[in-house]
């Protein structure tokens, strides 16, 4: 009996040597190249080591199983995608099944972009089709489940928080464009609400005032300042006459140029024909653009033109801004040279 012990011992001593020998011996010493590993929720042990195997990622799944159990691993493990070298040991892969750390899929969203941008770039990472994520943001059934229902918008056009969006290859569309939607709505605070309220306009007139503003300047300086142009506009119901929603409004149309003509075209957008604001937003505004459609500078400007370079010259009438449109605009001397590229270098 004694002796029936000793050689169990023996066997589990040998066993564990032989696990230990296994979890520090990777695949392929000599290996560079990742391989990406999909790790689904729910998948069990015996999955997942036989899955490692197949890539090439360990050399024997069934040791992996038992090392898992030993070390109690299996239970800490995380869905995610990952990149695993063959010439990671099997402790080091199974550290980072636990770690959650997978693959950083990156959907940029940025600052003034518009739904048709965004929906270009969820095609390019290949979240969704452009087509497809479109007719998602133009549901009425997904925006009412976003809490969007009572605002009275198109689409999810203005409420696409700009920024970088990380994701796997288990998200869908539906679960970033939510994101992007919470994200928007936890930077409206309750001073926000506040704030709209006392200017008497809705949320919704906030953001497409904060998108026209996004589109006609990039300089944070100039936003309160471009922000009180159309306040004072509004007040005087002057049309506000901005040539980033008549783009917005022709824009499956729009090839870089507009004419004369596309101003006079009526749309639900063109703010040379309509008084007062469009219909909805025309891009996903800066939060900077947000804060200035809220709080404009104190003004009496009614009107600003391009000096070329990326900021603009505010007037108080007709006349001073037509000699600013002669100097600017019709003079090419004082155009040449200039971009609206150069604005950072000189306002960081």
């Amino acid at each position: 009996m004694k002796g029936l012990l000793v050689l169990a011992a023996l066997a589990v001593a040998g066993s564990s040597f032989y696990l230990f020998q296994f979890s520090r011996t990777p695949a392929n010493f000599a290996a560079t190249k990742k391989v990406e590993f999909n790790l689904g929720k729910g998948m069990k042990p015996y999955e997942i080591s036989y899955g490692l195997e197949r890539a090439g990622l360990i050399r024997n799944a069934s040791l992996m199983v038992w090392y898992g159990k030993l070390t109690r691993a299996w239970g800490r493990i995380k869905a995610a995608d990952y990149e695993i070298s063959p010439s990671m040991t099997p402790a080091q892969i199974l550290k980072l099944l636990k770690s959650g750390i997978g693959i950083q899929r990156a959907l940029l969203v940025r600052e003034g972009e518009n739904i048709y941008q965004v929906a270009q770039s969820v095609q390019n990472v290949g979240l969704a089709s452009a087509d497809e994520t479109l007719r998602l943001m133009r549901s009425p059934e997904f925006i009412a489940h976003l809490g969007l229902g009572a605002e009275g918008i198109r689409s999810l056009e203005g409420y696409l928080f700009p920024n970088t969006y990380f994701y796997d290859k288990r998200d869908n569309v539906e679960e970033i464009l939510n994101r992007m939607v919470m994200a928007f709505l936890r930077s409206w605070t309750p001073e926000y609400e506040a704030r709209a309220a006392q200017l008497g306009l809705s949320r919704m007139q906030i953001i497409t005032l904060a998108s026209i503003i996004e589109k006609e300047t990039g300089a944070d300086f100039e936003r309160p300042i471009i922000s009180s142009v159309f306040h004072n506009r509004l007040k005087k119901r002057m049309r506000l006459q901005s040539d980033p929603t008549t783009i917005y409004g022709m824009w499956d149309r729009y090839h870089g140029n507009i004419h004369k003509r596309d101003l006079s075209t009526p749309s639900d957008y063109n703010t040379y024909t309509l008084p007062g604001l469009p219909i909805g937003p025309i891009s996903n505004p800066n939060p900077a653009s947000v804060k200035a459609a809220l709080y404009p500078a104190a003004t009496d400007y009614l009107y600003f033109v391009s000096k070329n370079d990326g900021t603009h010259a505010f007037s108080k009438t007709y006349e001073e801004h037509a000699d600013w449109v002669r100097r600017l605009q019709m003079n090419a001397a004082a155009r040449e040279g200039k971009s609206w590229r150069d604005l950072k270098s000189r306002h960081p």
